[in-house]
């Protein structure tokens, strides 16, 4: 019959139904479903009084807010939420592992790239706009890039517009107009573009060139501007004059062996449940512990799905500068939460608390599982590129295209992205893995979940296992020897910025 619950820590007092359990049944022992309990959520192992914790993962999830008997249900209108952590308490590099998992590979073919920072895992011709109004004409420019000219250059995976709703009518001059600044200059400089992108701008825009662009890119051979052409046909022809010349140079980009230090990994998950915490997300942690012992850079993110475990994550700041940026992102964060009066608890969404995600601080407690347990090396503002190998948390909000996007403008070429319920999220600018967390979901989904984790819950595998395989997924796709689904179909996302700064 295999596992019917999961019990993560000897504290805790509640275990969820690894499938839907009918009231009367025995579930552990002496404790009998007093309720139908659907696949994921929550039995109380003992009584729980009025006002004493709820625990999973050894962790306090809230406070019940009536008395719960022993083999109920418990459920999201159940639980009273917790303070979170104090920032200021927190105590940094009291929890450093070295001891990581022995990885299966060190290496990968990869596109070296001639400004010596991280190697392509794709060849793509980019092109990145400093406005909203040039995306309609450079739209129909793409399709035309496609269909007349990429036949010509088959060494090339596609071209990639970096289209966004920024650059216009907005307050240019902020302070907090600096993270979406900082997004679309790292994107310029993105490892999958080969140092060959096409600035495509309008000409009287706020965010102007120099604003975008080091000086020694800001020439003739890498920006159209639209209002130095004389109409619609001029324009077409200089974009396509540009793309020829750069496709031409990308076309000689060839993979090579490369050491895994030249390569940027993310991690998110999207679509969450209780099963995230327990399979897909360690699964990702372990094959993160080996892509950082092989001297990879891995990048997990998401702000609000990390606050209720900030001071775990702490622990393992290498040192008291990373732990005091960590604090401060979150500091960040909770005021910005707080300007639009709400907090963390706005975060879980219908699917998350279907799938058996009472509140954030359970969902916070299964997003961290995906970091592994690496010592976080550095901590980077929203769009920021590291500075540093290993393991990074990279703050963004958890909003699944908004975090994509900070991840690959810090430069991050292939993302690993686990989830519960299901989404056929992609990105355009770097292949996306999609990890599962349960067999109904895989069952579902065939031909949209790259990597099931699901057997974890049912006993059948181990998280050691199911990492193994991951890590071996991330190495054949970054090497170009797999496409995932989402490439495959072409199931792309927008290029989404995080602009918290004043629209005018």
């Amino acid at each position: 019959m295999g596992n019917r619950h999961i019990k993560i820590n000897d504290n805790d007092n509640v275990a969820i139904t690894v499938n839907a359990i009918p009231a009367g049944t025995i579930v552990i022992d002496d404790i009998l479903a007093n309720q139908d309990i659907p696949q994921g959520h929550k039995l109380a192992l003992c009584n729980i009084e009025e006002d004493q914790p709820i625990i999973r993962y050894g962790v306090t999830l809230g406070y019940a807010l009536h008395s719960i008997k022993k083999g109920d249900w418990i459920n999201e209108h159940m639980l009273e939420l917790p303070t979170p952590p104090a920032l200021d308490e927190m105590q940094f590099a009291t929890n450093l592992v070295t001891d990581l998992p022995e990885p299966p590979a060190r290496t990968f073919m990869g596109y070296p790239n001639k400004d010596g920072k991280y190697a392509g895992t794709r060849n793509i011709l980019g092109i990145v706009t400093t406005v909203q109004c040039v995306t309609g004409v450079l739209n129909n420019a793409v399709k035309r890039i496609k269909k007349e000219l990429l036949p010509k250059y088959p060494n090339i995976d596609g071209v990639v517009a970096i289209n966004h709703a920024y650059g216009c009518g907005v307050a240019i001059n902020a302070h907090e107009a600096k993270i979406p600044i900082r997004m679309l200059q790292n994107m310029v400089k993105h490892p999958n573009f080969g140092v060959e992108t096409m600035i495509i701008s309008l000409g009287c825009e706020k965010l102007t060139l120099e604003m975008l662009l080091d000086e020694e890119y800001n020439t003739s051979e890498n920006v159209v501007t639209f209002q130095n052409e004389m109409g619609h046909q001029a324009i077409m022809a200089e974009i396509m004059k540009m793309a020829e010349n750069k496709l031409k140079r990308l076309n000689e980009r060839v993979r090579v062996e490369l050491p895994l230090s030249q390569l940027c990994i993310g991690l998110q998950c999207g679509g969450s449940d209780a099963f995230s915490g327990v399979t897909a997300n360690p699964s990702a942690g372990y094959a993160a512990d080996m892509l950082v012992n092989a001297g990879a850079t891995v990048m997990f993110s998401e702000v609000t799905e990390v606050r209720d475990g900030v001071h775990i994550i702490a622990e393992r700041c290498v040192n008291e500068e990373v732990g005091k940026k960590l604090a401060d992102e979150m500091v960040w964060y909770d005021q910005y939460l707080n300007n639009g009066q709400v907090d963390r608890s706005a975060n879980p969404t219908p699917g998350n608390k279907k799938g058996g995600l009472s509140n954030i601080v359970e969902k916070a407690m299964g997003s961290i599982a995906k970091s592994g347990s690496s010592p976080i090396v550095e901590v980077l503002s929203p769009g920021e590129r590291p500075t540093k190998k290993g393991m990074i948390f990279a703050a963004t909000p958890a909003s699944d295209f908004v975090c994509g996007s900070c991840q690959l403008s810090s430069g991050m070429t292939l993302q690993v992205f686990m989830t519960g319920r299901g989404t056929p999220y992609g990105l355009e600018a770097a292949p996306v893995i999609k990890v599962c967390s349960r067999d109904d979901m895989k069952n579902m989904w065939q031909d949209l979940i790259d990597v099931n984790a699901g057997p974890i819950a049912t006993g059948e595998a181990t998280i050691q296992e199911i990492g193994t395989q991951l890590f071996n997924e991330i190495i054949d796709v970054a090497s170009g020897r797999k496409q995932t689904f989402a490439e495959q179909y072409e199931i792309y996302n927008d290029f989404t910025l995080f602009n918290p700064a004043p629209i005018t």
